[in-house]
């Protein structure tokens, strides 16, 4: 039986789908998962920095829980509107600065620069504590000597739509960035260093979370070269040829400059997709989680999952329903060409997966599905995500829409709008990454 605060599946398919998606976001929420890891204050002064999506989140719980009378101060980049709101006549001890995502801007910039500078002169009895969430790769942007914004804004957006997965990217973004790839790590000596990380990357990897900026990386500049290569990516010759000589190589696994650092992960994809099949449970019904790490193209994973939900709503099997199938991770969208004098559409890896898989379930009775990004903001648009129904189909064609030339131009978003099927959340002030939910009654 559900309680009187959990929407019935059956009658509520939507409500409770939202449900689900919010036990998992709630799970991440940095006020709940950073009193364990904060350490005591130090003899010397503490300062806070980071970047990410959660950053704003993250530097108000450290400002909340950390001592009254100990010195902190410092400086975190979060995305435009993901501030959340702060307490009335609580003064703020660490300054939040919002710049762009994912598109690097001169805020960014500038702000990194300012976390560069405060970092410098700190001795051994000095502590920092690096905030570091998904986004930050974008928010927190040094170019390399002879890359100028505009060329950094130019191969970023180049990789976004390149069908790079998201380690790809950013060991590009490494090798090409004066922070990250421990970068900052190395910048922060002599100084303890204490990283507090929310991932939003398959594997949790904290050297591809926000690219690494405080612990050692493993690639090189010969991997960046492939991947720029594989992808037809153009960078200026100079710093090919800086990449072909390895003059911009990353600090490596055993380099002094992280001696004596740690690194806590306060929140994972894992975790927020266990509190989900947590509150499925608590309804009655069978909840299945089949990975935290999936990748792929947004639209083959939709296909995929409306095989396996076909399959269970018709013969029962492989999971028995009514069940709940739920998967995180980071697809990617690959934008394929255009015939000439066609727009491209717009949407993210959640609005392109759910278009593959209602092509595939083709109105299949009995499956609703939610697939959402957990930091509120699916790609660039205003929506979190969207809606899959037995009647999507039916409904799109009463309004004359097809979804086929939607799904050839990446048209997530102006497909779903008009149905009204949207999900709407605004920033949620975390990230762990994607979140799908696949309801089988």
């Amino acid at each position: 039986m559900t309680s009187p605060q959990t929407p019935d599946p059956r009658s509520q398919p939507r409500q409770f789908l939202e449900h689900l998606y919010q036990a998992a976001v709630r799970r991440a929420l940095p006020r709940h998962n950073t009193a364990a890891f904060l350490p005591r204050p130090p003899k010397g002064r503490t300062i806070v920095i980071g970047a990410g999506k959660a950053g704003g989140a993250m530097a108000q719980a450290v400002d909340a829980l950390w001592p009254a009378d100990a010195p902190l101060q410092g400086l975190v980049i979060t995305r435009y509107q993901h501030t959340p709101p702060r307490p009335a006549r609580v003064p703020a001890r660490i300054e939040i600065v919002e710049a762009a995502h994912p598109v690097p801007d001169q805020a960014g910039l500038h702000a990194t620069q300012r976390i560069l500078a405060m970092v410098q002169g700190l001795s051994v009895d000095d502590l920092v504590l690096c905030l570091i969430s998904g986004g930050g790769s974008a928010l927190l942007t040094l170019p390399t000597e002879g890359l100028s914004l505009e060329e950094k804004q130019r191969i970023n957006k180049d990789l976004l739509l390149s069908g790079a997965n998201i380690g790809e990217m950013n060991c590009v973004r490494k090798h090409l960035s004066r922070i990250k790839g421990g970068r900052l790590a190395a910048a922060c000596a002599p100084a303890q260093v204490l990283t507090l990380t929310i991932s939003d990357v398959p594997g949790d990897d904290p050297s591809v979370i926000a690219s690494g900026p405080t612990v050692p990386d493993a690639t090189r500049c010969a991997d960046a070269l492939d991947i720029l290569r594989r992808y037809r990516i153009n960078i200026p010759a100079k710093l090919q040829r800086a990449l072909e000589e390895g003059t911009l190589e990353t600090p490596k696994p055993g380099d002094p400059a992280f001696s004596g650092h740690q690194v806590q992960m306060i929140a994972t994809p894992q975790q927020s997709l266990e509190a989900a099949a947590q509150a499925a449970r608590a309804a009655g019904l069978n909840a299945y989680i089949l990975s935290d790490e999936m990748e792929g193209e947004s639209r083959e994973v939709g296909k995929v999952q409306a095989a396996l939900a076909r399959a269970v709503a018709r013969r029962g099997e492989p999971f028995a329903r009514p069940c709940v199938i739920l998967s995180g991770g980071e697809t990617t969208v690959t934008a394929r060409p255009l015939p000439a004098g066609q727009a491209r559409g717009k949407g993210g890896r959640a609005g392109e997966f759910c278009l593959g898989l209602a092509q595939a379930l083709q109105g299949q009775a009995g499956v609703w599905a939610l697939a959402a990004d957990t930091d509120g903001i699916d790609g660039m648009e205003s929506n979190a995500g969207a809606w899959v129904e037995p009647a999507t189909l039916a409904r799109a064609q009463a309004l004359g829409m097809k979804i086929d030339p939607y799904l050839e131009r990446n048209d997530a978003f102006g497909f779903f709008q008009p149905l009204g099927d949207l999900v709407v959340t605004g920033p949620t002030f975390t990230n762990v990454n994607d979140f799908r939910a696949l309801l089988v009654i």
